[in-house]
């Protein structure tokens, strides 16, 4: 029998870790390997993801997450880091709203976030994962996407594959009222050394504030933040 730490919400967190170890689950499996009620095991696994000890494959189970390998290692993502710096920077500039997102399948999932100290906002909690079917930041992720991945979520998408043209040809997509009402953002693609895409950088807000064609407004200064994070990756 194992020993517990006496810490309820611990000792359950580790519980949830260890039913994933070996293979990913669904939130069904989760509860018969764990033995939490659903809603307890559905709490943990997701408090677990936004710290990327945990997170989803592409069918949307639960596995070990990046995480567990890094406090491992000792060893940190150099993408969050950079996020670090560069995100409250590009905050500061806009007065908006910033998140960095990565593609897991056909989701992308908030990463990273900055967010202005008042006013109204486009709060993206970090370990939000997003459809890819709407979104300046979808378009970015899915524009330079595999075309597997791309013919999957333009069946279901608001924009087509002109729209993805047009994407790659300037190099940022802008989006408005097309996630969320009276929200507009602009994107632009974050590239690794070897020039693959490897997440997207947005900056959102209110419509009234940002305008219809935030792209005009911020594309330039999103463009340069992009180009920070590749530098220091």
């Amino acid at each position: 029998m194992k020993q517990g730490s006496g810490i309820g919400v611990l000792d359950k967190s580790v519980t949830v870790l260890r039913a994933v170890a070996d293979t990913p689950c669904s939130l069904a499996e989760l509860c018969v390997r764990t033995g939490l009620p659903r809603a307890t095991a559905h709490r943990l696994a997701v408090g677990l993801e936004v710290h990327r000890l945990l997170q989803r494959s592409g069918d949307g189970r639960w596995q070990p997450g990046p995480a567990l390998g890094e406090l491992n290692n000792g060893t940190i993502d150099p993408l969050l880091d950079a996020a670090a710096t560069v995100l409250p920077r590009l905050r500061d500039l806009t007065g908006e709203s910033v998140q960095l997102y990565r593609r897991e399948g056909v989701q992308r999932v908030c990463v990273a976030s900055a967010e202005p100290p008042t006013g109204l906002r486009d709060t993206v909690p970090v370990g939000a994962r997003l459809a890819m079917t709407a979104g300046s930041g979808a378009k970015v992720l899915v524009a330079w996407a595999d075309p597997a991945t791309q013919r999957s979520v333009l069946a279901d998408a608001v924009f087509g594959e002109r729209v993805l043209v047009e994407v790659r040809r300037r190099g940022w997509a802008q989006s408005v009222a097309e996630r969320e009402s009276g929200v507009a953002s602009v994107s632009a693609p974050v590239r690794d050394s070897a020039g693959s895409v490897v997440a997207a950088v947005s900056v959102s807000g209110p419509v009234e504030r940002i305008g219809r064609r935030p792209g005009v407004r911020w594309a330039a200064d999103l463009l340069a933040a992009a180009d920070a994070l590749r530098n220091r990756l």
